[in-house]
């Protein structure tokens, strides 16, 4: 049987720590701020990137280098038969396509194996300790790729923005879109699910967008599930850079679904620079079988 080894990256939420006990590498997404290049959760902390950004410094998102890329995967290769890389979305980010490509590589192929089943966040999460269940099982990397991306669409996150600034800022909606939804309010509701980052909702109040995404993941369950129990979804939150409101949203998430273990995780870096502090995330996935 073939020894196989995980590795994701920070997208995930899954930090370097956590990492070394669940026994999974964690590639760390690069950043430049401000000029400065940064690696999160190597010497780019949550609290940092969200000092620089609230601070109105330039950030820019970036992928793994290649030469980080094969470099890892020789070291790792020389302790592991095969490797698992599990990648943010391929909708949301080139790294996944760019590494697709270098595992192609004589040095790689039949050893390599990248899986693009479309998650970040919590749900990418749940992909990465589904992957090490699998290896556990005996399962081969060609096959866990296999049953991860026939599983890729099994998962929504829906996200409530606290401000529209960065999406402004980011170009993702015009000024005069942003100034009009400041003016009344409004905290638009996106959602994930598969490639794309889409709008879901309009709320007027926090509390309304609350409700507007608890309906979601019920809905969800229900329609595109088969259910809503425990043994059949997973139901986890995300948040960005507030504690204190992140702690009372998994407390109301926890309420509304009774019986549910929900784990929550900051935002990654990736998804945080583009909404801006204040998110609230809930996460719905269903359990692979």
């Amino acid at each position: 049987m073939s020894k196989v080894a995980i590795i994701t990256d920070s997208n995930s939420g899954i930090t370097q720590e956590e990492g070394q006990k669940l026994g999974v590498i964690v590639v760390p997404m690069p950043f430049t701020i401000a000029g400065v290049d940064y690696l999160e959760d190597i010497n780019l902390t949550q609290e940092e990137f969200y000092d620089k950004l609230n601070d109105d410094e330039d950030v820019s998102t970036s992928q793994p280098s290649p030469g980080y890329l094969m470099d890892l995967w020789d070291d790792t290769l020389k302790e592991y038969d095969e490797i698992v890389y599990i990648p943010m979305s391929s909708g949301l980010s080139s790294s996944c396509s760019s590494a697709t490509t270098l595992a192609m590589d004589d040095d790689y192929e039949g050893k390599v194996f990248v899986v693009n089943n479309q998650r970040i966040s919590v749900t990418m999460r749940n992909s990465v300790l589904d992957a090490i269940r699998l290896v556990d099982e005996g399962k081969s990397a060609a096959q866990i790729k296999e049953i991860l991306e026939t599983d890729k669409f099994n998962s929504s996150i829906y996200i409530m923005l606290d401000t529209l600034y960065y999406l402004k800022k980011g170009g993702r909606i015009t000024p005069a879109a942003a100034a009009l939804g400041t003016i009344l309010r409004i905290k638009p509701v996106l959602q994930i699910q598969g490639e794309k980052l889409d709008s879901f909702a309009k709320a007027r109040t926090t509390l309304q967008g609350q409700k507007i995404m608890l309906n979601a993941i019920k809905d969800d369950a229900e329609k595109r599930f088969g259910g809503l129990s425990p043994d059949n979804v997973r139901i986890d939150a995300a948040f960005t850079h507030d504690t204190e409101k992140a702690t009372e949203w998994k407390k109301m998430i926890e309420n509304a679904f009774p019986g549910f273990d929900v784990h929550m995780d900051p935002l990654s870096l990736s998804v945080s620079c583009h909404i801006g502090p204040g998110a609230l995330a809930v996460t719905i996935t269903k359990i692979l079988k």
